[in-house]
Formats: structure tokens, sequence, C-alpha cells
């Protein structure tokens, strides 16, 4: 069993996150836009091959298709990666999730806690909270400076917290309380499962915007996970967008 108190450590390297975002966090791939009857045509394909609907005679005209989509992308014309679309399965926290449905550009299916006992999925890790001192200048930023007493305090003290929401939500549910009111006493931290589909488009724009340094330290993992599945599907409009490898987005 993962040692929760290894959140007390007063000290953590991108790849401990990364150790730690295994345990939280997942990221899927479900979907992505494919042509129909045409074998071998990737996402990037597509995009180029309507971005050049105007062009006819050389809509299939490959070899420069990715010099066509780094056009695009300086110039800002945006609306042929509108085009193509694709989905991730999320798994996070309530907390995280709250923020990755401000991007409206989006849509959403989330687990319903109305329709289901929460412990339908693992919450086992749900109390794992990594503590960090408030930012002195940014209001919605944090620091890695608390000291080693106070993280494990903190570390210890929302387990605790976590075993007694669990309990009587579990106590409630089974005194015959209806679901969508015992889901009150259910931590930030409590772990949720959504699918999240966008355009190449969206995806480009929450990329830019949440692998940025000055995101959640718990979102930006997540980001960085999401990248990587968008670099494999988009490899042109990575390089393009980003141009730096996985370790140096922190």
């Amino acid at each position: 069993m993962y040692n929760f108190l290894w959140c007390k450590h007063k000290k953590h390297t991108l790849s401990q996150l990364k150790f730690l975002f295994t345990f939280t966090m997942s990221v899927q791939l479900i979907s992505v836009t494919q042509a129909i009857d045409k074998d071998g045509w990737t996402p990037e394909d597509l995009i180029a091959y309507m971005a050049r609907v105007s062009n006819p005679e050389n809509q299939l005209y490959w070899e420069t298709y990715p010099k066509l989509l780094s056009y695009l992308i300086k110039h800002g014309h945006w609306s042929p990666f509108e085009m193509v679309h694709m989905t991730v399965q999320i798994e996070t926290s309530r907390a995280i999730a709250h923020q990755l449905i401000r991007h409206r550009s989006f849509s959403f299916q989330e687990f319903s806690q109305r329709y289901s006992d929460v412990h339908a999925l693992d919450q086992s890790l749900a109390g794992v909270v990594q503590a960090r001192g408030q930012h002195p200048q940014a209001r919605q930023g944090s620091l890695d400076n608390v000291p080693e007493e106070k993280a494990e305090w903190f570390a210890q003290s929302v387990k605790d917290m976590k075993d007694q929401c669990f309990k009587l939500y579990k106590d409630a549910l089974q005194a015959g309380i209806a679901r969508e009111q015992a889901r009150m006493v259910l931590p930030e931290s409590c772990r949720t499962r959504l699918y999240m589909t966008g355009s190449a488009r969206s995806w480009m724009h929450y990329l830019d915007a949440r692998l940025s340094s000055d995101t959640q330290t718990e979102h930006r993992l997540l980001a960085q996970e999401i990248r990587k599945i968008f670099k494999e599907q988009f490899p042109t409009l990575d390089d393009c967008l980003f141009g730096f490898p996985f370790a140096s987005s922190s």
C-alpha cells in the first residue's frame, strides 16, 4: 500500500511528483477523429486536407502539410483545427475537475455522485494531498516551503478528515439518506472520472494555458500526461506550439 505520509517530505522533485501522480490521477485516450475509407490518414492529414478546401488540386499533397499547419498556427488561422476532435478519460480529484470544466469549449461527461456510490471508483488515495505554503504574491499560487513538522501534521490531519468523511458518507447511505445529500460531506480530494472532448484547437489552447508554471502543480502534471497523448496524435502541432521536451514542462 502506498505510504500516505510520503507527502510530508519538504522537497519534491518533478520525478517524485510524477510518481505521486501515477497513484492519484490517470489519463487515457478514448477516441480521435478518423477519416472514413482513408487508410493511413492521420488526424493531422485530415486537418490539412480540409484546410485546403479552396485548393482542390493540392488537397492530397501530403509532403507540405507540416509546413501548412505551421503557417496556419503562425498566422492565426484556427478554424481548420476545429475539424478534428480528441476525447480523453481522466481520473483526478473533484478539485482539479472543477478547474477542467472551466475550459468551456470542451464537452464533458463526469461520474455522477447522485447516481452512484462514490466507492464505485477507488477512493483509497483520496486523502493524498501535498502540503504547500501560500505564495506571498500570487493569490492562486503555492510554494513548496512547508516545514516537515507542519507537513506531517497536515498529512495526518487530512487523512483523519478523509476517513471521517467517508465513514459518515457510508453511514448516511446505510441509514437511507439519498446519495445526492450524503455526498455533501465528501472532501474535494474525492476521486472522480470524466471524459473530456475537444477540437485540436481547444486542446492547443488548454495545453498552452495549463502547462504554464503558474498552474496548480497537480493540474500541470495532469496536463503533461495529456500532452503526451496529444503529441502522439498531433506531432506536428505539438512541435509547432511547444518545441520543448516533457521534462521541461514545469
